[in-house]
């Protein structure tokens, strides 16, 4: 299996990353002041996934793409994010919560309670909390 694709690069916020596989988005860092940070949090296991070495690498031009939407974003200005994602490396809990979050609306909030309910698990509300918490697509998932 081929090694995914990290990207790291500068935005007007500072430096920011992001990890692809051929079935889309894996991992966003948001920007950090330098990019060593960017790349230690890319180059390990962190937020519960594989290491990125185990993950097969992504099409170039979807990177590309990524970091163009990024940039613009991080410059301010509107970017309608449509682009695929490649959750698989996280649980089904995971996986769900972060569904539910992204039907919010823009602009909208919701509880973690809300959250809990919408995908039946209604007890769940701490672990909701942690489920977002860890997050790996920032931005593309509020």
């Amino acid at each position: 299996m081929e090694r995914a694709s990290p990207k790291v690069f500068s935005t007007p916020l500072g430096w920011a990353g992001v990890v692809a596989t051929k079935r889309g988005i894996v991992r966003i860092v948001l920007p950090r002041k330098n990019r060593q940070g960017v790349e230690r949090e890319i180059g390990g296991a962190k937020r519960g996934t594989r290491g990125v070495e185990k993950m097969p690498a992504a099409d170039s031009k979807l990177l590309t793409h990524v970091v163009k939407l990024l940039k613009r974003y991080c410059s301010g200005r509107s970017v309608s994010f449509d682009l695929p994602l490649d959750l698989r490396y996280y649980t089904a809990f995971q996986q769900a919560v972060w569904r539910a979050t992204a039907s919010i609306p823009f602009g909208e909030t919701r509880s973690y309670a809300w959250i809990a309910t919408r995908i039946k698990r209604p007890k769940a509300v701490r672990a909701v909390g942690q489920a977002l918490g860890a997050n790996p697509v920032p931005i593309l998932i509020p």
